[in-house]
C-alpha cells in the first residue's frame, strides 16, 4: 500500500555557507554537509542554528563532492564522476585517503550492515561499509515503473528515503523489494531561487519518529520537518 505524506515545518534554521548541497548528516546538534562543484567542493561541520560553519575542509579542485555518510568511526564522501570516494575523520575533518569507486556518485547512507549509494538512475547499490565494494542491487519501482533521479539518501524507520532530483518530493523505499512505499510532498520547504540548480537536496533523519532535516542547493535555510498526513497524489508526480 502506497502512503502519502505532507510536511509540517517545526523549525527554520540558518544554512551556513549556502553551498551547493550534495549530502547532509546530523548527530545530536552537529551537522556535516558535503558541497559540490569543481573548485568549490568541501566538507563542512557546524552546529544546528549557527550561521557559520565551525570547520571547513576543501576538496582538491579536480573533485566534485557528492553524498556523505557515517560508517563506524569514519565518514565517506562520494565524488561525482571521478570514480573515487574520500574517507574522512569526522571529528578533525582530516582526509584519510581515497578508494576506487564504480559508477557515478550521487547519494549515500548507512542501511543496517551496509551502505547504499545512488547514481541518478533507478538503481541503488548495497556496498561494504569498509571498502565500498558492491554487494547487491536494489531496483527501485513504483507500481511497476522505474523511479529515476534518485539523489541524496537517508535511512530511517526501516526505509531508504531519497530526494528525487528536480522534484519537490521524497520517496520512501523498501530496501528488500525496491518498492516505493511512501511519497512525501516536500513543497512546504521549497525556496525561491533564480538558479535552476537550486533544487531540494540534503536529507538527514532526526531522533524523533518521522522527523528530518532538509535543505537544498544554495538554500538560505535548513528545515526541521515532521511527516504529516498528506493527500493522495498520482504516482506520475513521482515518476515524472
Amino acid at each position: 500500500m502506497l502512503r502519502f505524506h505532507g510536511l509540517e515545518v517545526l523549525r527554520r534554521l540558518p544554512h551556513p555557507g549556502r553551498g551547493f548541497t550534495q549530502g547532509l548528516i546530523v548527530a545530536g546538534e552537529t551537522v556535516w554537509e558535503s558541497t559540490g562543484l569543481y573548485g568549490e567542493s568541501a566538507l563542512l561541520q557546524y552546529q544546528l542554528g549557527d550561521s557559520r560553519a565551525a570547520s571547513t575542509a576543501a576538496l582538491p579542485p579536480e573533485l566534485f563532492g557528492e553524498g556523505i555518510c557515517r560508517a563506524g568511526d569514519q565518514l565517506w564522501q562520494l565524488t561525482y564522476q571521478e570514480k573515487v570516494a574520500v574517507r574522512w575523520d569526522p571529528q578533525s575533518l582530516t582526509p584519510l585517503g581515497t578508494v576506487p569507486y564504480n559508477r557515478e556518485g550521487w547519494g549515500i547512507c548507512t542501511a543496517g550492515d551496509d551502505v547504499v549509494t545512488s547514481d541518478g538512475t533507478s538503481e541503488l547499490i548495497r556496498r561494504d561499509p569498509r571498502t565500498l565494494e558492491p554487494a547487491g542491487l536494489i531496483q527501485v519501482r513504483c507500481g511497476g515503473r522505474r523511479v529515476t533521479l534518485l539523489n541524496d539518501l537517508e535511512w530511517a524507520a526501516g526505509r531508504i528515503w531519497a530526494n528525487i532530483a528536480g522534484r519537490a518530493c521524497l520517496a520512501g523505499i523498501d530496501p528488500e523489494t525496491g518498492e516505493v512505499t511512501d511519497i512525501v510532498d516536500a513543497r512546504a520547504v521549497r525556496e525561491r531561487h533564480r538558479d535552476p540548480q537550486a533544487i531540494c537536496n540534503g536529507i538527514s533523519a532526526l531522533p524523533a519518529a518521522g522527523e528530518f532535516l532538509l535543505t537544498g542547493k544554495y538554500w538560505r535555510h535548513l528545515y526541521h520537518v515532521r511527516l504529516a498526513a498528506g493527500h493522495h497524489q498520482h504516482p506520475e508526480w513521482l515518476l515524472g
